[in-house]
């Protein structure tokens, strides 16, 4: 035990050793959020009382959002380390940590408080097709999981500790604790308290993620205190407000993003509930599917760069801040577009290895496949939105993401009732979108409009971002132009070779058993990701030759960027 405890509490000076850990347990949570999906699409299955317990996560992670990303510890972490002398921690910086947590955990108690005695009003916006028994589970589940944004956000301020102090064991083990909660309500909690027991497992899974980010700074003698009463010396204490100011002025704008995107949420959501029982789940289950490319992709790409952006724009090398925004983009084109083509052709076996087992139907696979499919058309968009939004913060533009983000979620939410009004009302609109994706035979194919909406207003302000820094920061010059067409012809080949692998393995392997998908679509994937090299290789492609060159060299010696934890 004293070993195991040694290596909880270890500082990781190391960056070879800390990048290592992280990119581990950052795989193995993407691993356990694939189990946890697959175990309540197993043992629930799309269906009314899952479309309950996803609306009934909205208010709580609007709540998350908009409350406890203003005090994210990517924001307040350069503020305590101005406030320490090295790595000794100061009056001032406790201080500062003390102001932030009394503020932070007296506003997001309050808010709290408020949607819970409001959820009976809350629950009809959210879900106003749902009958009134639904929404009273709604208004239920969404107050049990209240207590997730409370512990999580607090979670973000000890993590701040843990961080400071290079504990990135803590750190890291702490998602994978999040996950494990969410899979013990379903395996353990559903069975006793039925649709509650998943909201249980998420207030779980938060308890334990706050938990041992607690135990760790506890360990470091930096915990968080009120700041008000009076000291042990008997001083009167008080909060600075100039301090609290200061910081959300800092996050005001990445929260507000984040929030204008959960709202967009909320109405495809509310749309949803009218369409057939199960929609929201369907949308869900790819939803997170779809996210699994764009966290690996595009966002690791954005996080990465945007230390090196910012640096750039300190020193006053504007030509450098280009080179390093052309060169994340550039990446971010060449693994997207065939990630977009091996997801479309292997969209079914993807979601029937990953979900398809009990109450997951062959029917829910093709609803799920053909809006995984749609979602994947967006995943380039939404990784360059994640970049070339960091590129204006970097410079200290926050008006235009602001003015950009909110155009294009009203976008969405607009499109969403037209696509509908058209799938309900134009046949010929209905037909090709049916027989496009193979599912005219099946009930509640209204649900694709919802991806495609989504898809649509995020391919838009992709559009709109690369239209203005271009205009802003490039003079005009396309950066991404040669390797969008290289990528792309690759992605062609990708695409057509594993569809055509698809059509050979298929009678050989079989569709009925897990190892038949997954082998033919495994075999057909390894196939067209070979062809999609040999096009690149005779292309000359510059990524391909730097992807080469780094793997003859040690991956590992790179900066630690620790990721975002409102992405749980």
């Amino acid at each position: 035990m004293d070993r195991l405890f040694r290596i909880f509490g270890r500082e990781y000076g190391s960056i070879n050793q800390a990048a290592l850990l992280l990119g581990v347990f950052a795989l193995l949570s993407q691993i356990l959020g694939l189990f946890r999906d697959r175990f309540i699409a197993h043992f629930i299955g799309p269906g009314a009382l899952l479309d309950s317990y996803y609306a009934a996560f909205r208010i709580p992670d609007l709540i998350f959002i908009s409350v406890a990303s203003l005090a994210s510890f990517t924001v307040i972490i350069p503020f305590i380390v101005a406030r320490m002398d090295g790595d000794n921690v100061t009056d001032k910086a406790r201080k500062y940590l003390n102001d932030i947590f009394t503020v932070f955990f007296t506003v997001m108690v309050l808010v709290s408080v408020i949607a819970f005695v409001l959820m009976p009003y809350l629950a009809p916006l959210i879900a106003p097709g749902f009958t009134p028994l639904m929404q009273a589970k709604v208004v239920l589940l969404s107050r049990i999981m209240l207590l997730s944004p409370i512990l999580l956000g607090l979670s973000n301020l000890f993590g701040t500790v843990t961080q400071i102090f290079r504990r990135f064991f803590i750190y890291s083990l702490s998602p994978i604790l999040y996950n494990v909660g969410i899979i013990i309500g379903v395996l353990f909690l559903y069975p006793i308290f039925g649709i509650y027991g998943l909201a249980l497992g998420v207030a779980l899974g938060a308890l334990m993620h706050f938990g041992i980010q607690a135990l760790s700074a506890s360990a470091l003698g930096f915990v968080p205190r009120f700041s008000f009463g009076r000291s042990p010396a008997g001083e009167a204490l008080s909060v600075n407000f100039s301090d609290i100011k200061s910081s959300v002025l800092t996050s005001l704008p990445r929260t507000l993003g984040l929030a204008m995107n959960n709202i967009a949420l909320i109405s495809i959501i509310s749309l949803a509930s009218f369409l057939k029982s199960g929609s929201i789940s369907i949308f869900n289950f790819a939803f997170n599917l779809q996210s699994v490319p764009l966290n690996i992709i595009g966002i690791s790409y954005a996080v990465a760069t945007f230390p090196v952006l910012a640096k750039s724009v300190s020193l006053g090398k504007m030509d450098e801040f280009k080179n390093h925004l052309k060169s994340s983009a550039r990446a971010i084109v060449f693994w997207s577009l065939p990630v977009i083509f091996l997801f479309i052709v292997l969209r079914a076996q993807i979601v029937r290895v990953i979900l398809g087992s009990g109450s997951f139907s062959w029917d829910n696979t093709r609803l799920v496949a053909a809006s995984l499919a749609i979602f994947s058309v967006s995943i380039l968009a939404q990784g360059m939105i994640t970049l070339l939004s960091r590129a204006y913060y970097a410079l200290g533009n926050t008006r235009r993401p602001l003015i950009i983000n909110f155009f294009c979620a009203v976008v969405i939410v607009i499109l969403s009732y037209v696509f509908m009004h058209f799938f309900q009302n134009i046949p010929f609109f209905r037909y090709f979108i049916e027989s496009l994706f193979k599912v005219s035979d099946i009930p509640g194919t209204e649900v694709l409009m919802l991806p495609l909406a989504y898809s649509a207003g995020t391919i838009l302000n992709s559009v709109l971002y690369w239209f203005f820094v271009r205009k802003d920061f490039m003079q005009g010059e396309s950066f991404i132009t040669k390797v969008f067409f290289q990528s792309l012809g690759a992605a062609f080949f990708l695409g057509g070779v594993s569809y055509f692998c698809l059509n050979i393995f298929s009678p050989i392997f079989g569709t009925t058993t897990f190892w038949g998908v997954f082998l033919q679509g495994f075999f057909s994937g390894i196939f067209g990701i070979l062809a999609a090299i040999l096009v690149l290789y005779l292309l000359k492609n510059e990524e391909l030759r730097d992807i080469a060159k780094a793997l003859h060299t040690k991956f590992w010696r790179a900066k630690v960027i620790a990721p975002s934890q409102e992405g749980l």
